[in-house]
């Protein structure tokens, strides 16, 4: 497992990446982003090859395929090397009393 700030990415097979997931798009600077800082812009990014799968309509980031390994990168954390193969993208979340759970700001 490897963790970035509020984001866990967790090696998975590839046979357990549900089907109905669509590839979502790179931002205007060619990256995969997995989070977008609310407060700073920042955001979680792998810079390289590969897909990001998200759910039709949420938009939220899934799973994660780097046939050829990778690097997730972020302004204010340490840049982590990703092996070659498929992962699972989970942001963290937190519990507001008597409320809901929302993802943490960033």
């Amino acid at each position: 497992m490897f963790r970035q700030g509020d984001i866990l990415i967790m090696p998975v097979a590839g046979e357990s990446v549900p089907a109905h997931l669509v590839a979502a798009p790179r931002d205007e600077r060619g990256r995969l982003v997995l989070a977008l800082g609310e407060a700073t812009g920042h955001a979680h990014a792998v810079p390289g090859a590969g897909t990001l799968l998200v759910g039709r309509g949420s938009g939220a980031p899934e799973f994660l395929h780097l046939p050829q390994g990778g690097r997730l990168v972020h302004e204010e954390h340490a840049t982590i090397s990703l092996p070659k193969g498929w992962f699972r993208v989970v942001r963290q979340r937190e519990y507001v009393p008597g409320s809901y759970a929302r993802y943490v700001a960033d």
